[in-house]
């Protein structure tokens, strides 16, 4: 399929998902406004191999000003938003009590507020042209829970809430709404956990541990695979995909 002409805006994209998602979008000619706290010009001149024009904005997700600061600069270097993916997150793990209440405060306005505020200032000019793509990138965890994960659980199922408030409010509309639930994906947050279980340096054992716990195909999903089936959702194919909750997740949620 072709997106050239389409700009679309990936939240934490400057590694891991976002940019996995990012780079297919690229790749079916869409232009391209990264943000996230990562290493931007990499991820920059990885769009750029792709052709399509793109640009970086470094707003903070846990600010509301800095979300509209960054919609605004859409604005002005491509006219318009045609394609949101909200991807942004961050994790804490500590059980509910020792639960710091910065962390909380922090994953709830990075994993779900952020979303909210993207999707209203997002959301007229879709109307306006009426055609528009929204994609939550939830989780495994926006449909089951584990312990220790409270905010980040809370914060999951929450957008997928949100996605479906956000799907009846365009059902009429040329503009979908969907949120893709992935399972484990070796992004830095989960190298992290792998690497805090990992003994005696034995880091493929506890790679094994860590996917044998949840996901039955003991294998990680790939940015790539989320970013083709973000490309569906953008697609004719899709237009009645609205509200879905699509999880990716090697088994997970069938057991």
């Amino acid at each position: 399929m072709s997106l050239h002409g389409k700009t679309a805006l990936v939240t934490g994209s400057t590694s891991g998902i976002g940019l996995g998602i990012a780079l297919e979008l690229a790749k079916a000619g869409a232009n391209l406004l990264l943000n996230g706290f990562g290493d931007s010009e990499a991820a920059l001149n990885a769009v750029r191999a792709h052709g399509g024009s793109v640009a970086y904005h470094p707003a903070d997700m846990s600010k509301p000003e800095e979300i509209e600061a960054m919609m605004q600069f859409a604005v002005e270097q491509f006219g318009a938003v045609d394609i949101l993916v909200n991807n942004a997150g961050i994790q804490y793990v500590a059980p509910v009590e020792e639960f710091p209440v910065k962390r909380w405060d922090a994953i709830i306005a990075i994993n779900l507020s952020s979303a909210f505020h993207t999707t209203r200032l997002v959301l007229p000019a879709m109307r306006t042209r009426n055609w528009g793509r929204i994609i939550n990138i939830a989780s495994a965890h926006g449909l089951a829970a584990s312990p220790g994960k409270s905010a980040y659980v809370a914060a999951k199922h929450g957008l997928i809430g949100l996605t479906k408030s956000v799907a009846l409010e365009t059902a009429t509309t040329g503009i979908t709404c969907n949120a893709i639930c992935p399972g484990w994906v070796l992004t830095p947050l989960v190298q992290k956990q792998i690497d805090d279980r990992t003994v005696d340096g034995d880091s493929a054992r506890a790679r094994h541990e860590l996917l044998a716990e949840k996901q039955p195909s003991l294998d990680f999903v790939t940015p790539a695979q989320l970013g083709a089936l973000a490309l569906f959702l953008c697609s004719d194919a899709a237009d009645q995909v609205r509200g879905a909750a699509w999880n990716m997740d090697g088994g997970w949620l069938a057991q």
